[in-house]
This record gives C-alpha cells, sequence and structure tokens, in this order.
C-alpha cells in the first residue's frame, strides 16, 4: 500500500529486496535506523547478497559513521561499491526535489550517482571518505535536536517570568541568540498542531546515536546527553510521532505549573 502512490510510468514494484537488487545497478535506502537498515541488506533475502558486481549501494539512511563503515566492509566483501550520502530537509523540501546531500565515500563512485541525486536534491557535499556524510548529517542533527529544547526551555522560562507567548516570538526570533530553523516552528508551536515534518522519536534516536558515537570516540557531550533524555521523556508523553518541535509541549507542559498548596 505505501509504495502504490510510486508507480507508474517511473516506478516498479518488487516484493522482495532480493528480487529488486538483481533488476539494479544502483540501489539507495533511507530507513528509520540502523537495525532497519542492516535487516533489509543482511538477511537472507537482503539486497546484498543479490547486486550484481560492481554495483553501487546508496545508503541514505540517518544512521551512526561505525555503522556506514560496517557496511562498507560488508558491502566490498560482496563486491559492492557503498557511499553513505543521507539528506537534511523537510517533507516539503523531499517534495520539491531540494534536499541536501551529505556524501561519504570514493569520487568516482559520487560522479555515477550524482545523476540520480540530482533528481532528489538540489545540493550535493562530498563531505570526504566513507562514513563523512553519516558523520556530518549527526553533527546538524545534533544542533537542531539541542537548539529545539534549549528554545522550548528558554520559552518556558520566559512564561513562568510573566512574558507572553507572542511576545517572547516576536523577540526572541529577531536575535542572534536563535536559530534560523526555529521561525519555521512558529506556526506548530502556536496552533498546537505538531503534524510532524521530522518525528520527534527519530531525533531523540538520532540524539542516541550521536551520544554512541561520543563515547565510541571519546567526546563528552554532556548537554546531548542530557537533551535527548528530553526527548526521551516527551516520548513518554505521547509526542514520539508528533514533529520534534513537540518538545516545547514537554518543557512548557503541565510538570512547570505551580503545585497547589498542600492544606
Amino acid at each position: 500500500a505505501k509504495a502504490k502512490p510510486l508507480l507508474g510510468p517511473c516506478g516498479t514494484f518488487a516484493d522482495s529486496p532480493a528480487k529488486l537488487s538483481e533488476q539494479v545497478d544502483a540501489l539507495f535506502t533511507m530507513l528509520a535506523h540502523p537495525d532497519a537498515v542492516e535487516q533489509a541488506a543482511l538477511r537472507a533475502s537482503g539486497f546484498l547478497n543479490h547486486l550484481r558486481p560492481n554495483a553501487l549501494w546508496v545508503d541514505c539512511s540517518s544512521v551512526n559513521p561505525s555503522f556506514s563503515k560496517k557496511m562498507v566492509a560488508a558491502a566490498a566483501a560482496r563486491q559492492v561499491r557503498f557511499v553513505d550520502a543521507p539528506v537534511t530537509g523537510s517533507a516539503e523540501v523531499a517534495v520539491e526535489g531540494k534536499l541536501v546531500f551529505w556524501v561519504g565515500g570514493e569520487d568516482a563512485d559520487l560522479e555515477t550517482i550524482r545523476p540520480l541525486l540530482l533528481c532528489m536534491g538540489s545540493r550535493i557535499v562530498h563531505v570526504g571518505g566513507h562514513g563523512m556524510g553519516t558523520s556530518m548529517k549527526m553533527v546538524i542533527n545534533l544542533l537542531l535536536g539541542t537548539g529545539m529544547a534549549a528554545f522550548a526551555e528558554a520559552m518556558a522560562l520566559g512564561k513562568g517570568l510573566g512574558l507572553s507567548s507572542k511576545m517572547l516570538f516576536d523577540s526572541l526570533l529577531g536575535t542572534p541568540a536563535v536559530a534560523p530553523f526555529l521561525a519555521s516552528k512558529r506556526e506548530k508551536i502556536e496552533s498546537r498542531n505538531y503534524e510532524a515534518e521530522f518525528p520527534l522519536r527519530w531525533m531523540q534516536k538520532d540524539m542516541q546515536l550521536a551520544a554512541a558515537s561520543a563515547y565510541e570516540s571519546g567526546v563528552a557531550m554532556p548537554l546531548t546527553n542530557t537533551a535527548k533524555e528530553l526527548y526521551r521523556l516527551a516520548m513518554r508523553g505521547g509526542h514520539g510521532t508528533e514533529d520534534f518541535s513537540a518538545i516545547y509541549e514537554f518543557a512548557t507542559g503541565d510538570h512547570q505549573k505551580e503545585p497547589k498548596a498542600q492544606l
């Protein structure tokens, strides 16, 4: 059912990764998390066991760099080339074909897929070797996640001090202290309509992967670790499938209200 809108002159259906991979020279994946990618690639009916020698696998999933490098080795063992090419951009940007691709891999492999990337995106950045595209996407999402959480907490403080939401939005969005992307979240917050452009549960997942990567790299990230737990608590509060800006609802929610006096 999910594939139906894609079928037609430009799209055909295959009922398994294996059947699909036998027909293509380049295969793209864009899945929710590393486990989903690994299952699609490496299980018995996975595509890596069925791609032609010298075929190219382009993984656009948001995963951790060490996982991408693990997939590089798995692909090479089967004579398959690999490129990590995660994207930034909202659902609307994706529909418009204006995504940004952050690419890690060989120059020649990028040139092979460049025309395909330009069908979906308007900008391609070759960050470096394998895993570097994934690394850059992780850094970007870390900034988005912590920035959104910090903004929500600042709004909570402002409201607690008696400032109106309108005054806070009008003032903060015009200062250098606020990242430009936050202006695009104003309508969602004011209307309390958090239809997902990027679901909160995926932001929490990306921040969890960033924390794991920091541990692997010996990097301390106390702010990120705190923020990822705020997103986890927001998920437990029922906001997981909403846009990640719904962290505002958690930050300014009932737990922030002054408790009633006890008799």
